[in-house]
């Protein structure tokens, strides 16, 4: 009969199995630990991809976004007017203003007097001084409040000529594209757009019904003129 031997009796140092004990297979902890690691790489991959389409979707609607009113808007009012007095639309390089204050009606009909004060008559006019700069007129208001806000095509007011600005006197300015290189002519103030589209945005202060008339024709005395023919009529 031969004497079983004790691990402890092995020359190598080696524990051997019995026929109750089975060592780990071989390969059993790698295959044990996959599904964990492959399941924090999905968890990854879906964290970096929704991260990505976060990022570029938040970029693109604050970048786009404002362009696609812009052009909307300017598609509008060209073709169409206000959409409330204006009968047809207002051709670019032409300044509109509306002859009668804004009422609940003309409102309603038109997107671009949404929120419309009814003590002021509007002027609207989109710029397009790719060819050549446009000369801005201004009466002398005698004190009466106006304003006229430029804005570019990512709707930012980069601009404004009015009695907070620029006061209440008669002035010229020279509203040019940002590559330009011309000089403006003498006692005209240039005024730089960071484009070549402009939106002009006036606005006229009436004080009472009866003051309507007086407002209106200070209103129509703001002109545009295209830089060409203003240098040609002096």
């Amino acid at each position: 009969m031969t004497a079983k031997m004790n691990n402890e009796d092995r020359p190598d140092g080696l524990a051997a199995p019995d026929g109750n004990e089975s060592g780990p297979e071989p390969g059993a902890a790698s295959a044990a630990g996959q599904p964990e690691t492959t399941g924090k790489r999905y968890i990854v991959t879906y964290i970096s991809t929704v991260m990505v389409v976060w990022i570029l979707g938040t970029y693109g609607g604050v970048y786009f976004f404002p362009h696609l009113v812009y052009n909307a808007l300017k598609r509008t009012i060209v073709r169409h007017g206000l959409g409330a007095e204006s009968a047809s639309g207002i051709p670019v390089n032409t300044l509109y203003v509306m002859p009668t204050l804004a009422s609940p009606t003309t409102i309603q009909k038109s997107r671009m007097l949404a929120g419309a004060n009814n003590d002021t008559l509007y002027a609207v006019g989109w710029l397009d001084l790719g060819s050549e700069p446009e000369i801005l007129q201004v009466p002398d208001t005698a004190g009466r409040y106006y304003s006229i806000e430029f804005i570019d095509a990512a709707g930012n007011v980069f601009a404004y000529v009015g009695r907070r600005t620029t006061g209440t006197r008669a002035g010229r300015f020279l509203i040019s594209g940002p590559e330009w290189q011309g000089g403006e002519p003498e006692g005209v103030t240039r005024i730089v757009s960071p484009k070549n589209s402009v939106l002009l945005l006036g606005r006229v202060l009436v004080r009472s019904e009866r003051d309507l008339p007086d407002a209106y024709e200070i209103a129509k005395q703001i002109q545009l003129t295209p830089l060409s023919r203003w240098q040609h009529s002096q």
